[in-house]
């Protein structure tokens, strides 16, 4: 497979399940535009207000739990941009969550713009090795074409980094099919974890996330900028299928379309978005457990299916890990 193909997988599996929220969703609300310092596309200025989520069909998401004498940890598999009408609420998440003392996501504030800006400028603009001077005429115009369509121009992304540009446009086209950071599972969560008074803590920071693609090779950033351009119109085709699947239950799939194209496409990348980051989650939950109480845990399904998923990593280690009936 090639650095472009492999590439072409990562933009939709950065966008909707591993980095998700945190860089899919928490860049999305805080994509800032260096000519006018205007946050694109526009989005809620506070959390969005507690709503009811339609109801799955059938059982709906998965859920997992780990328990021993004084602790029980549920393992909840999210998706970060979600249409409004998407239905995944159930009975049984929605006990689960009651019951948590706390509430565990990859970081404690995808929202918040204000921490997110100062790093994106840090991480993200590049003025002194613009776009322009790293692309032909024709990819720029392509980004000239593609950036429009979110109140943006070539000119104003210039001093975008490759991989930061790449992001800003593999969000629009799904914003454009109904897709909506504030729809996402992880906001509705913290919405009603804050109106009933729960803790929320991170297993990460956003510095820690923006830091794994802006750490990726200019080559490797410029292919993900390539095929965002390339596939700017029918960037939601594989969301649509990854979300009937995530609401069905169905984590074999969530498998097939979002962990092992990500490995196809190269053990590096594979390591540095799942494989490292499941080990760390899992380090943390074994924490979790040592301590009492209650934890409801919603991370990236990504993060929850497959051979190196948080739950294997902890099967492995002798801990039991059950699907929450």
């Amino acid at each position: 497979m090639t650095l472009r193909k492999r590439l072409k997988t990562t933009v939709a599996a950065i966008g909707r399940l591993t980095l998700g929220a945190a860089l899919g969703l928490g860049l999305a609300v805080a994509v800032v535009s260096p000519v006018d310092a205007q946050v694109v596309p526009p989005v809620a200025e506070a959390a969005p207000a507690i709503r009811a989520v339609p109801p799955a069909e059938g059982r709906g998401p998965a859920l997992w739990v780990v328990r021993d004498a004084d602790s029980t940890l549920y393992l909840f598999g999210t998706v970060h941009l979600l249409r409004p009408t998407t239905g995944w609420g159930t009975d049984r998440v929605d006990a689960a969550f009651e019951s948590a003392d706390k509430l565990i996501l990859e970081i404690s504030n995808p929202d918040d713009q204000a921490a997110v800006l100062p790093l994106v400028q840090q991480h993200g603009l590049s003025p002194a090795r613009p776009l322009s001077s790293l692309l032909s005429a024709e990819e720029v115009a392509a980004l000239d074409a593609a950036a429009k369509t979110v109140g943006l121009s070539a000119a104003q992304l210039d001093v975008f980094r490759p991989w930061f540009a790449a992001l800003t446009l593999s969000v629009a086209p799904l914003t454009k099919a109904g897709y909506d950071p504030a729809s996402g599972v992880e906001l509705l969560l913290k919405a009603r974890a804050e109106a009933a008074g729960k803790p929320i803590n991170g297993f990460e920071t956003v510095d820690e996330q923006i830091r794994i693609l802006a750490g990726f090779s200019e080559a490797d950033q410029l292919a993900f900028l390539r095929s965002t351009l390339e596939d700017f119109e029918t960037a939601t085709t594989d969301l649509d299928k990854l979300v009937e699947a995530w609401a069905a239950g169905d984590v074999e799939a969530v498998e097939t379309l979002g962990v092992r194209p990500m490995r196809e496409g190269g053990e590096a990348l594979y390591q540095a978005l799942l494989v490292r980051r499941n080990t760390n989650w899992a380090d943390q939950i074994q924490t979790e457990l040592a301590g009492s109480g209650t934890a409801f845990i919603a991370v990236g399904a990504a993060h929850l299916a497959g051979d190196d998923s948080v739950q294997e990593i902890l099967e492995r280690r002798g801990i039991d890990v059950e699907v929450a009936r």
